[in-house]
């Protein structure tokens, strides 16, 4: 049976990873959460085979990518380095994500009134269909948390969480990748 063309797929699926870097250290509302879950999704990218982009927005001022997630980034992970708020103005972005051939963008990071949602209305505005786990995105500020992913999903993204996004990539139970990624979960 085929599933409704809204489901996650690992062979049409790509992970972007917005923002997460030292600056911001201290400063998010449920940041501990936020951390820990894009780490899960970067851990299961990697065991499932999907494709990861991360960009940092001015590196130079605000930090690289934070410590605690360069090791659980895939040897095959790209980063792009941007000023622009939405992360389709980073140089070499668009056409990277274009080479990929990927229907679908499974986004994480910071902060998501901004840049995670700049991000997100771009992509929709390109017929990219985009999912939103609700607990790998944070702001500074709940209430722009709260509004950011209202808009994101008001506009057509697709709001989750990380368990739902895993349990859709993995498809089925009783796999080899199911048991790994069963213990990111758990």
């Amino acid at each position: 049976m085929k599933a409704h063309p809204s489901i996650l797929d690992r062979e049409r699926s790509v992970l972007l990873v917005i923002d997460l870097q030292e600056s911001y250290r201290g400063k998010l509302a449920n940041e501990p959460r936020v951390v820990a879950t894009a780490a899960k999704l970067l851990d299961a990218a990697g065991l499932l085979g999907i494709p990861v982009v991360v960009t940092e927005q001015y590196p130079k001022g605000l930090g690289a990518t934070r410590d605690e997630l360069v090791s659980h980034l895939p040897a095959s992970a790209r980063r792009f380095e941007k000023t622009s708020f939405s992360c389709l103005g980073a140089p070499g972005l668009r056409e990277h994500l274009r080479e990929l051939g990927r229907e679908q963008v499974v986004v994480a990071g910071i902060e998501t009134h901004v840049c995670v949602s700049q991000t997100v209305h771009d992509l929709l505005g390109k017929g990219v269909e985009v999912h939103v786990p609700a607990d790998a995105v944070g702001s500074r500020h709940e209430i722009d948390y709260e509004r950011g992913l209202e808009r994101m999903e008001r506009a057509g993204a697709v709001v989750s969480t990380v368990e739902a996004a895993l349990f859709e990539l993995l498809e089925r139970a009783g796999t080899p990748e199911f048991k790994a990624v069963q213990k990111l979960i758990l």
